[in-house]
């Protein structure tokens, strides 16, 4: 749910950050995405091939590409993005539709699916109008050739319309999220409005769709839009859980995956206030096979209750946790620095987004993170085999295998953990520790473990720190 009013590496050195291995895995055993907010398409582009690609991400998530508001007088903040004016692609704050065609060849030459952030829920709020990011003019309720009054629902309720009690479903459907004006999904003619939008997009190659705000639609409004569809899609959906409410995320399976949001708060409690132990059995009440999981996103992150890019070596670590483990379709976040909750992205003077430059500029970049994106390649490596041989010392260090596969140290204890040996199922070899370096065939640019023939290796795990061996990070 995008809101305007947002209900919502210091313990680990730098060493953790990697250098690309121009090495990519098939398509076919990759299935974690990454999502880049706010880059520019030429950024993506580029990212695809020589990150992405080479470190086995599945998909990258981009930011909405229709035409949106341009709202100079609050900054160019970031969820102007999310305020639709139109659905054309001519010109967004993140470019042209030439160069967001030419983002989806580059991604897709390398191995690299393109997933878009769809506003399909709503159009502006009614603080705005005039003209959007590509010239077409507005108002809340008037969008020239496409909408006009008759095709948003007007649920006249509390005084202007917006959604107040989230136990009624009626209202969270039928009225305004905070001023947006409700489109009236339940209408053949907004449904096809909307198909013809995601439509494009298939045409142009992308691959799926995150369906923002998805919640305020009834997932029977979902799933006769995606009857529309010219193609297949993947989709995934945001239907954010609130305890109790009439609404809730299991509805929306039928349409396809959903956003896991119990997921980032449930991690970041473990971390935070209880014990690592307690991962043994960790899991969301959606099927596994439905749920997109992650640590945090753009809307949680600038609440509370999760983990992100500021708590450096311990979210390194529920990253590396997410995508070891079995449960869910790994998302993982890559951020700018903001010093409110509003401030878009690192732009020109006019608000448009500059080219990224990761660990410059405000960009965080967690995707090229040493921990983060090696850890990627141990999740294709393990895909599909099931979590063997796990230790714990009750608290807070944890250790498990994924099979023949791959096995994971965590250490969040404050003192480091020493004299031990770890059984596993791996092979009798030399590993690489992709925590602490990159992989290339027959070499490691940190350090190696050796696991002997019946399964024991020895190692001695720093405080806040882990250890990753996987069957494809084999040296010998």
């Amino acid at each position: 749910m995008i809101r305007r009013v947002l209900v919502l590496l210091a313990s680990l050195s730098m060493v953790w950050l990697s250098v690309p291995v121009a090495q990519a895995a098939p398509s076919g055993d990759r299935d974690v995405i990454v999502q880049l907010f706010e880059w520019n398409w030429n950024s993506v582009g580029r990212e695809c091939g020589a990150v992405l690609g080479p470190k086995g991400y599945g998909a990258v998530q981009v930011s909405p590409p229709q035409e949106h508001v341009v709202l100079p007088g609050s900054g160019y903040p970031w969820w102007q993005d999310y305020q639709p004016v139109s659905y054309k692609i001519d010109n967004t704050r993140r470019g042209t539709r030439a160069e967001f065609v030419a983002m989806v060849n580059s991604c897709h030459a390398a191995g690299v699916k393109v997933y878009v952030d769809s506003v399909i829920n709503h159009m502006t709020g009614g603080s705005s109008g005039g003209a959007g990011s590509a010239g077409s003019s507005y108002t809340h309720y008037d969008y020239p050739g496409i909408y006009q009054n008759q095709d948003f629902h007007h649920c006249g309720r509390n005084g202007n319309d917006d959604i107040v009690n989230y136990n009624d479903r009626y209202e969270v459907q039928n009225c305004e999220l905070v001023d947006l004006a409700d489109l009236a999904t339940d209408t053949d003619y907004v449904r096809g409005r909307i198909a013809a939008y995601l439509n494009d997009l298939l045409s142009i190659g992308v691959d799926g769709f995150r369906l923002d705000a998805s919640k305020h639609m009834a997932a029977a409004d979902i799933a006769a839009i995606k009857a529309k569809l010219s193609g297949p899609a993947y989709l995934y959906q945001e239907v954010i859980y609130g305890a109790g409410e009439p609404i809730t995320p299991d509805e929306y399976v039928g349409n396809g995956d959903v956003l896991e949001f119990r997921y980032g708060t449930d991690l970041a409690k473990v971390f935070n206030t209880e014990r690592l132990a307690y991962l043994h059995t960790f899991a969301e009440p959606l099927p596994s096979d439905h749920a997109v999981v992650f640590t945090d996103n753009h809307d949680t992150q600038r609440g509370s209750g999760v983990l992100t890019f500021r708590d450096n070596g311990r979210y390194a670590m529920a990253n590396a946790f997410m995508l070891a483990w079995t449960y869910g379709t790994p998302k993982v976040m890559s951020s700018y620095e903001y010093s409110s909750n509003d401030e878009g992205p690192p732009s020109t003077n006019t608000g448009q987004t500059v080219d990224t430059t990761c660990f410059a500029n405000r960009w965080r970049c967690e995707h090229e993170w040493r921990v983060i994106a090696n850890m990627v390649g141990f999740h294709n490596t393990t895909r599909g085999t099931a979590v063997t041989e796990w230790w714990d010392n009750g608290n807070d260090a944890i250790a498990f295998g994924r099979g023949t596969k791959g096995y994971l140290v965590l250490n969040d204890e404050s003192s480091a953990l020493t004299g031990r040996s770890f059984h596993t199922d791996l092979p009798a070899g030399v590993y690489c520790d992709v925590f602490h370096g990159d992989y290339t065939p027959g070499h490691c640019s940190g350090p190696t473990y050796t696991v002997d023939s019946d399964g024991w290796f020895r190692a001695d795990i720093a405080a806040t720190d882990g250890l990753a061996l996987h069957a494809g990070a084999k040296v010998s």
